[in-house]
């Protein structure tokens, strides 16, 4: 028979239109009525804060292309000029449905239940006008600098992502029709929501900064007229070049790009609708940009003040009610760390338990005689993060203490280069990651004498060191003292503090040096499976799925007759549905009250079942530029829990979106099913494993208790 050509571009969907895809389904729960009023307002934000990042990075890097004349195609055969083209008419579109969810769903139902958002400041009423007008002198006014802009004044910088007001004034007392410009910066350290006196009726009313700012515009320019003044927003090029290689000090080269980031190119500006013509030709010329990077907006700028809005209180009856990470039976609080483990590994399934025994290991460690060194990967860590708290403290307390700190880690990097400047002074020795590749592996070892030798304590983790995100992402770690594990650990941090990789390695697959070629011959074996008469099946989550070779070996292996069930939150470059390729491939995404995060693969090899859990996607980025680590599930309790989970999330039929040939996606049919939401279920789930001596399930079988709304 004729090889098939698993490589076709018509196979392939274009990444970044898949990620717009993504950010839709996260912006149809906005429009969800059935989700509390406020949670839905925490949606909208988060797709308007996705679709910046999205700018910033992205559609920069595709800016970059074009400017430099590239015009190789990608994986879907679209060069970067039509995808440019595809994704700013996408964006159009779901700039609309945004904005039409704000002012159409929203408002009103926030009018309804005692929350007034005034539009503009020509509603407000007397009173309300005062208490805006003192707000102004007393707390704006000597925090703005209004700039003109003349032959002594060039036009100043907008920084990236501020939010400004433009004015056009003409000289009072003066017959000259000559219009002059002016711009004032919305101040970010002011609170964007202003709250006002409450209408008679109760119901609390707020207006936003900026149209307080644009209502006394007159007092910033006493000498003139405001001919117009309207607000309009910036986007920069925020993806950093860095030259590792020639960069003699990497922090001081990533401190010194970080500034750049303010006056990177313009590539997005979005305008109020009704902004003056003029106004918006002068802005479009300073800044150098094209009509077709310009989104008027009928509606405020920058939606994200929407989680600002979330924030009140007063409003918890239109919101989920607060999630609290239930214990880990395995590891109260008041155990000793290392006694437990050593009974055996132990899994933890976070939002749903605590991130807390994974703090509580590094700050016992810290505090114990008997422990010599603790070394970790951080990637991205809280503000006030009690891990970097207690790796200070084991250095001050004599431990030896290596911390590689990922100063690569995009938007993070000012808040790493603060952590690592800060464990080195307390006696840390910190690593800044490795030249030309990203450390995103979620790793820590702890080495302790005891009476038997040395042993080697290792926590392995699909998430990051972020005792915050740990409350939101879902995340698995396993913590384990295995002796094959522990040596491995040991060789890693070797790798990454020096030269030193070893001949073999016991348990661990790590990127770059071979963890894509673990994943594509586990995928080959599932396929030699079917193709000897027996039964193939992979199940995989993961947050991304756009490597090429990777796609083609699941092609071939469904073409082999694989069952291959994925689970991907956000971009799938894979199509499913295609005839003798992708048939038994199905691809779901859940977009739910937690962000799903963890990274599972199951391959049921002739029936001996091997379970995985990673710190990578299946994405190049991951497979090829940086230092992940995949690690087994080996004991049997822990390997049929993390099928479990698999198991309920893949009967999701609440919160799941399924993949269609066409490329869209569609919410799962549950007509005559009892509705299954696997994050509600893993939420009362956890409650039940504290209460319960033995786990709430036994075997791979799911019924849900009750139906889940």
């Amino acid at each position: 028979m004729e090889k098939k050509d698993f490589t076709k571009s018509e196979y392939y969907r274009n990444r970044e239109l898949s990620w717009l895809a993504f950010n839709e389904r996260v912006l149809s729960e906005a429009r969800d009525k059935s989700i509390p009023l406020f949670e839905r307002l925490k949606f909208l934000s988060i797709t308007a804060s996705n679709l910046d990042e999205f700018f910033m990075i992205r559609v920069a890097s595709l800016k970059d292309m074009v400017h430099a004349k590239y015009t190789k195609k990608d994986i879907a055969g679209l060069t970067p000029q039509e995808q440019l083209d595809e994704i700013i008419k996408a964006t159009r579109e779901m700039v609309g449905i945004q904005y039409s969810t704000y002012s159409r769903s929203l408002l009103p139902l926030l009018r309804q239940h005692g929350l007034t958002v005034v539009q503009e400041h020509e509603d407000l009423n007397e009173e309300q006008a005062r208490y805006a007008d003192r707000y102004f002198r007393e707390n704006v006014y000597p925090v703005l600098t209004p700039m003109a802009v003349d032959s002594s004044r060039p036009f100043p910088l907008i920084r990236n992502k501020s939010l400004n007001i433009g004015a056009l004034l003409s000289k009072k007392n003066e017959k000259t029709e000559e219009l002059e410009f002016a711009t004032v910066q919305v101040p970010s350290v002011l609170p964007r929501i202003v709250r006002l006196p409450d209408d008679k009726d109760g119901s609390k009313v707020v207006i936003l900064l900026e149209e307080i700012i644009e209502r006394n515009m007159q007092q910033l320019f006493l000498s003139y007229n405001i001919v117009c003044a309207h607000p309009y927003r910036l986007m920069r090029n925020a993806d950093l070049t860095i030259d590792e290689d020639d960069a003699s000090d990497l922090l001081k080269e990533i401190q010194k790009q970080l500034k750049k980031r303010q006056w990177g190119e313009a590539i997005r500006l979005e305008v109020e609708d009704k902004m003056d013509k003029r106004l918006l030709k002068l802005l479009r010329k300073e800044l150098n940009i094209k009509e077709d990077s310009i989104f008027k907006i009928v509606g405020p700028l920058d939606l994200t003040f929407l989680m600002k809005m979330y924030g009140m209180d007063g409003f918890d009856a239109l919101k989920y009610a607060r999630h609290v990470p239930a214990a880990v039976k395995e590891l109260p609080a008041d155990c000793d760390i290392f006694e437990e483990i050593r009974k055996g590994d132990v899994l933890l399934h976070h939002p749903y338990q605590t991130f807390d025994p994974v703090v509580k290991l590094v700050r016992d460690a810290s505090m114990d005689p008997k422990v010599l060194a603790i070394k970790q990967t951080l990637y991205r860590v809280s503000g006030n993060s009690p891990i970097i708290a207690a790796l200070a403290q084991a250095a001050e307390n004599g431990k030896q203490v290596s911390v590689l700190v990922e100063l690569k880690a995009r938007f993070d990097e000012e808040n790493n280069i603060l952590w690592a400047k800060m464990l080195e002074k307390a006696g840390c020795h910190v690593i800044y990651g490795l030249v030309g590749l990203k450390t995103h592996s979620k790793i820590t070892l702890v080495v302790r004498r005891e009476d038997d030798g040395i042993r080697r304590y290792v926590h392995l983790g699909t998430g990051n060191y972020n005792d915050s995100t740990a409350k939101l992402y879902t995340d698995l770690g396993l913590m384990t003292c295995s002796a094959p594990i522990g040596e491995d650990a040991t060789a890693v941090f070797n790798m990454l503090s020096g030269y030193s990789e070893p001949v073999g390695w016991n348990k661990l697959s790590l990127a770059p040096i071979w963890l894509k070629e673990r994943f594509l011959s586990l995928i080959r074996r599932e396929q030699e499976h079917a193709e000897n008469g027996g039964e193939g099946h992979i199940m995989a989550k993961m947050n991304s799925l756009c490597d090429p070779d990777v796609i083609a070996a699941l092609y071939e292996a469904s073409s082999a007759g694989v069952k291959i069930d994925l689970l991907i939150r956000g971009i799938c470059c894979l199509k499913v549905g295609i005839p003798e390729v992708s048939e038994h491939i199905s691809v779901r995404s859940i977009v739910g009250n937690f962000l799903e995060h963890s990274r599972i693969f199951y391959f049921h090899n002739g029936g001996q079942e091997e379970v995985y859990c990673a710190s990578a996607d299946w994405m190049p980025r991951n497979l090829e530029k940086r230092v992940e680590i995949l690690f087994p599930i080996e004991q049997e309790n822990l390997k049929k829990e993390v099928i479990h989970i698999l198991d309920v999330e893949f009967q999701d039929n609440v919160k799941a979106h399924l993949l269609q040939p066409d490329d869209t996606y569609v919410k799962a049919d549950r007509r005559g099913k009892a509705s299954v939401s696997s994050q509600d279920y893993f939420v009362r789930e956890a409650k039940e494993k504290v209460k319960a001596e033995s786990s709430a399930y036994t075997g791979r079988v799911f019924i849900p208790e009750e139906p889940v709304e």
